[in-house]
């Protein structure tokens, strides 16, 4: 070996750093508790999602420069309180026996709520938002008293008594470990609090429920996307295209941010970093992993004689649309055999069936030139046993071999697809191109940055991204049998959104940019010569 090598070893090895310690994930959690810090707080320092955190002191470590900062923060608290511990004790035996009423309504709610993260101490009180006369405190940077009774001019109406908490959706599922346990179930109502990223335009104004502290006018979640938008107007001037750049570049961390108070009220917390089996990771640097997609690219053999005019159709925003799928809430588990569960969800190896529809449908597994088993998703694994099912009978059953599954529910994205999609028709409906250029920018990047990428570190769930590209490919492939079935002969489909007819489409599928419409994207002619039956526009 040449010195040039050893040089390039030694510098190789220079550059690798031990990794700062970190206590356990019980320790990081005391430490955090015992500073009265909520989640949030800790994630705001260290640029992060509230997530993450809980993630972090549930046993996942973090990694790099913020494993350093996690570090360093937990040193500061631990230092803080090396010599407080019997104080410590006797503070707690005191608070159980004669709390303070800031002290019992915090210990009261549930820790995950971070129910202080946005309540400042005046030194000089206030006029109140609500009420006018002088309150001590400031929440979500308004003046306003923590009791809503000592609000003197308002109403003199009932307070009524808290309605009983309605039944968890699938919707509200959002992953593996309960977070109602821990809540005391004493535990009165506690507000929502907003999720945010570092950029203040993005600052929540999520419902806040009576709670004997305080409260506000109620919203949702898609007033957040109104506030960003309102915001980098305003920052540029009114530039358009200046603030839809400027949208469009943090339309991740907004995404994050928008899921996290869109996971609001769920029975769990997003298992962002799960271990994945080998399938899922990749080949080599720059190959892929083992799963198939299934993503249509296909062409009509022979088209019907004479000359037709084919139109071009594209399906709206495909990838928001396939945000409702069944998503795997765990770490993926091994299973083995023909033992297919529709509670479950994950990746499938399966000897695919014979299709023979090849002249008029694309192929339900997409365009694959080798024979025998391959891995595919949960939504190509429902399709191929939809069709063999007893209404369609297109196909055999597909064999399964082997699966790597978690419980599951379809509505895991939920909330967040809904408010995207409110946000989308509302800004079509006032033709606000910067809010739609900016809910398309948040959707896609959320589902292309959920595998390995260096632009979202909140959710690395490659499981995810494979199951939410292969529903769009499937939902495609309905549209093809919608068609089919309608009486208009499919010509192309390709990718995601493009479904290529003959015939009068109008009569299948509603024109418009809604995501339950089509719009065309193009019409060419075929058929005009002796040969031409290949479908190419001319």
């Amino acid at each position: 070996m040449t010195g040039h090598g050893f040089d390039a070893i030694d510098s190789l090895l220079s550059s690798v750093t031990e990794q700062a310690a970190l206590p356990g994930p019980g320790v990081r959690r005391e430490l955090r508790e015992r500073g009265r810090l909520s989640r949030a707080q800790v994630a705001k320092a260290l640029g992060v999602s509230p997530s993450t955190v809980s993630g972090w002191e549930s046993g996942r470590d973090p990694s790099g420069e913020v494993r350093t900062r996690y570090a360093y923060l937990l040193d500061g608290l631990a230092a803080k309180f090396a010599d407080q511990a019997p104080a410590a004790e006797d503070d707690e035996d005191q608070a159980d026996t004669d709390p303070s009423p800031e002290d019992a309504s915090t210990e009261a709610a549930p820790e995950d709520d971070d129910l202080a993260d946005d309540v400042d101490v005046l030194a000089v009180p206030e006029p109140c938002v609500l009420c006018g006369t002088p309150a001590g405190h400031r929440i979500d940077g308004f003046a306003q008293h923590l009791d809503p009774t000592d609000c003197r001019t308002a109403p003199a109406a009932p307070v009524p008594a808290p309605a009983p908490a309605e039944p968890a959706t699938d919707a509200d599922v959002v992953t593996a470990a309960s977070r109602t346990a821990a809540a005391p179930t004493s535990a009165p109502p506690v507000p929502a609090r907003a999720a945010r990223t570092s950029r203040p335009a993005f600052r929540s104004t999520a419902q806040q429920k009576p709670r004997g502290r305080a409260f506000q006018e109620e919203s949702g979640p898609g007033d957040l996307i109104v506030q960003a938008v309102q915001a980098a107007l305003s920052e540029h001037g009114g530039d358009v295209e200046e603030a839809t750049a400027a949208l469009v570049k943090r339309a991740i961390p907004d995404a994050m941010a928008l899921l996290d108070e869109t996971r609001r009220g769920g029975r769990y917390d997003v298992v962002a970093h799960p271990a994945l089996p080998k399938i899922l990771r990749k080949q080599t640097s720059k190959g892929a992993d083992q799963v198939w997609e299934a993503r249509p690219k296909w062409t009509r053999r022979a088209l019907p004689e004479g000359a037709h005019e084919v139109v071009a159709l594209d399906m709206n925003a495909a990838y928001l649309s396939a945000l409702k799928t069944h998503l795997p809430i765990g770490q993926l588990e091994h299973s083995t055999g023909f033992d297919f569960d529709r509670r479950r969800a994950g990746v499938h190896l399966i000897t695919p069936p014979v299709w023979e529809h090849e002249d008029v449908l694309p192929n339900p597994i997409g365009n694959r030139d080798e024979p025998g088993p391959l891995w595919v998703t949960e939504p190509t694994l429902r399709l191929l046993l939809r069709l063999s099912g007893p209404k369609h009978r297109l196909c055999d059953p597909p064999e399964i071999h082997e699966s790597y599954t978690s419980g599951s529910t379809e509505g895991l994205l939920e909330k967040f697809r809904v408010t995207l999609t409110e946000a989308r028709a509302q800004a079509l409906a006032e033709g606000d191109e910067v809010t739609l250029e900016y809910v398309k920018a948040m959707y896609s990047k959320f589902v292309s940055t959920l595998g390995e990428s260096n632009y979202n570190r909140e959710i690395y769930r490659q499981d995810w991204m494979h199951l939410i590209r292969s529903q769009a490919f499937a939902n495609l492939w309905m549209k093809a049998w919608k068609a089919h079935e309608g009486g208009l002969h499919v010509v192309r489909a390709m990718g995601t959104d493009e479904l290529h007819v003959i015939g009068d489409w109008h009569q299948v599928f509603p024109e418009g940019r809604g995501v339950t419409e089509v719009k065309v994207k193009d019409a060419y002619t075929v058929g005009t010569e002796p040969g031409d039956q290949t479908g190419e526009g001319k």
